[in-house]
């Protein structure tokens, strides 16, 4: 150690207390542990200025609910009709299980990093700059996209009580003016408002479950038993319509269509590894939450999408309509058909709810890409620039000009344009999957070399690396797959809608790679300390509960 208290890693200099002396790491190399060069800004602590001002309730709740939106409450009742209730039951559970190897994977990386950029910044990291800026981009677009998406179907569910045409653009530029304005208000207005819907939600999800079992058994106006009849008649499997002569081929289509559906779904889960800058206790609230998204996923997915199946036959009519309001859902289906008639515009109420929040979510998510992005100098400067409460305001105000996209859903032109954008950036998310568990298999393999115990972070898998080999393997698939139906009977703009993404991904990964000469990062050349806060730095002190409300709370969030 010199007496100006610096040590020296591959020509940088590092602070004595700093990250590097403080993880107490075992490196495995002899010079000590890897420090990139400067010029690739993995060091942004003096220009990054958000602040820690979500609370522990705040990202329990965001992470169990927060983008829960109308693909969950709206897109099951597709689901089932194209895939019947068991073939919906096994996409949404296969589904499932790549989202949460997807969530397990970007949740070890950012609690070892819990920092602006998250998963983009990983992939330039520890993958390749070029990675990093191909996924920032796609997946910025791909949020930014689906705040109008959500508005649009906000508005759409209001017309469930006015279908007043002429009103429609009043009703979406109020939605999109107020999703606004909670962002643009700060993170703790963002924390709090996500708290109150994620618990209308909750409720609404629990409350269909428990209201589904009771029509199920007999319990509805009716007093009919359903049972397992809708197992039975219509079967345990729907038909796609293309092999009308080979049944079990269709069959098995049926499914594999209900896994593209149920993937966008799910979308959106990651959120809670994006909020972890700015996170209070980080690495402590992020494992947590990590871990009960395996319950919300098995609860709120598994075990309603089971319950749907037994509600309503895969052949209702009902189920195809594209009302874009309750009607639309199985639950509200069931009721009809059980003779409830108050709770539909109860539950329609919920979903706009939903709907509304997860608009609300997408422009928090999307605004923090875009500044992580320009933070490294992969995206415009002036989206960097915080409000002195650490509100990172250009790009806040840049992603809420997306909200106002949801207006082209009012004419009969524009909105042909805007669905086209909506299920483009529906595909886009499954390239954010992919990235998240590529990155991680370099960041195990980075680890492992370079002598990084794991086991020392807050949150790790023992399941790892085999479940990022698994979520990885299912998402190249069903990005190959997501179209499939269009070989059938060959159509140019669903085929572009599905598939243009491949070479928009494949060109910004070249466009950055030819302009900055960027090279894909070996083990030992991987830094795993640079910016990187220490758990000192990040963790407060552990208060343990003392009154029984506060017990509650401890066991709850």
């Amino acid at each position: 150690m010199s007496s100006t208290g610096y040590e020296t890693y591959e020509g940088q200099t590092v602070e004595e207390g700093s990250s590097i002396e403080k993880y107490g790491y075992g490196f495995h190399l002899d010079s000590g542990p890897v420090v990139a060069g400067p010029e690739h800004q993995f060091d942004v602590a003096s220009i990054d200025a958000v602040q820690r001002r979500l609370k522990q309730r705040q990202v329990q709740m965001i992470a169990i609910s927060g983008t829960f939106g109308t693909g969950l409450f709206l897109g099951s009742g597709h689901a089932l009709s194209e895939a019947g209730p068991l073939g919906a039951l096994i996409a949404y559970s296969l589904v499932g299980t790549v989202a949460y190897a997807s969530l397990c994977s970007i949740g070890e990386m950012t609690s070892h990093a819990p920092i602006s950029g998250t998963f983009p910044h990983f992939a330039a990291r520890w993958v390749d700059p070029a990675l990093g800026f191909a996924v920032g981009w796609n997946n910025f677009y791909a949020n930014a996209v689906t705040i109008a998406v959500e508005i649009s179907g906000a508005q759409l569910l209001i017309s469930y009580w006015d279908s007043d045409p002429s009103h429609a653009g009043i009703y979406t530029a109020v939605i999109a003016v107020s999703v606004c304005a909670i962002n643009i208000f700060g993170v703790r207005w963002f924390g709090e408002t996500e708290f109150v819907f994620s618990l209308i939600k909750l409720a609404l999800i629990t409350g269909l479950v428990v209201f589904g079992l009771i029509i199920d058994l007999g319990g509805g106006p009716d007093h009919q038993r359903l049972g397992f009849q809708y197992w039975k008649n219509p079967g345990l499997f729907a038909r796609a319509g293309l092999e009308p002569d080979h049944p079990s081929l269709d069959q098995f289509l049926g499914v594999v269509r209900a896994m593209v559906q149920a993937t966008f779904s799910f979308q959106g889960m990651e959120i809670v590894a994006i909020a972890a800058s700015e996170t209070k206790n980080p690495r402590r609230n992020l494992a947590k939450a990590v871990r009960r998204v395996f319950y919300r996923i098995c609860i709120f997915y598994i075990v309603g999408i089971f319950i749907t199946g037994l509600l309503v036959p895969s052949n209702d009519p009902s189920l195809l309509q594209s009302t874009g309001t309750a009607a639309q859902s199985p639950y509200v289906i069931a009721m009809t058909r059980a003779g409830v008639k108050t709770l539909p515009s109860i539950i329609n109420a919920g979903v706009l709810t939903s709907a509304f929040s997860a608009a609300n979510s997408f422009l928090f998510y999307s605004s923090r890409i875009i500044y992580g992005l320009a933070l490294r100098g992969q995206a415009p400067g002036f989206l960097s620039h915080c409000t002195k409460n650490g509100l990172p305001i250009a790009a806040a105000l840049f992603s809420s000009l997306f909200a106002f996209l949801s207006l082209m859903n009012v004419s009969t032109g524009p909105a042909t344009v805007f669905n086209w954008l909506a299920n483009l950036a529906a595909v886009a998310g499954l390239f954010g999957w992919a990235s998240m568990n590529l990155t991680y298999l370099f960041f195990y393999r980075g680890m492992r070399y370079q002598g990084i115990d794991r086991k020392k972070l807050h949150y790790w898998s023992s399941l790892q690396p085999y479940l990022s080999i698994w979520g990885l393997s299912w998402c190249i698939l069903f990005i190959l797959i997501n179209g499939f139906w269009v070989f059938w009977s060959f159509d140019i703009s669903p085929f572009l809608t599905c598939y243009i993404n491949l070479p928009l991904f494949l060109g910004l990964y070249l466009f950055w790679k030819v302009v900055k000469k960027t090279k894909v990062w070996k083990p030992e050349e991987m830094d795993f300390v640079t910016g990187i806060p220490t758990v000192a730095e990040t963790e407060g002190r552990i208060v343990p509960p003392r009154t029984v409300l506060e017990k509650v709370a401890a066991v709850l969030f």
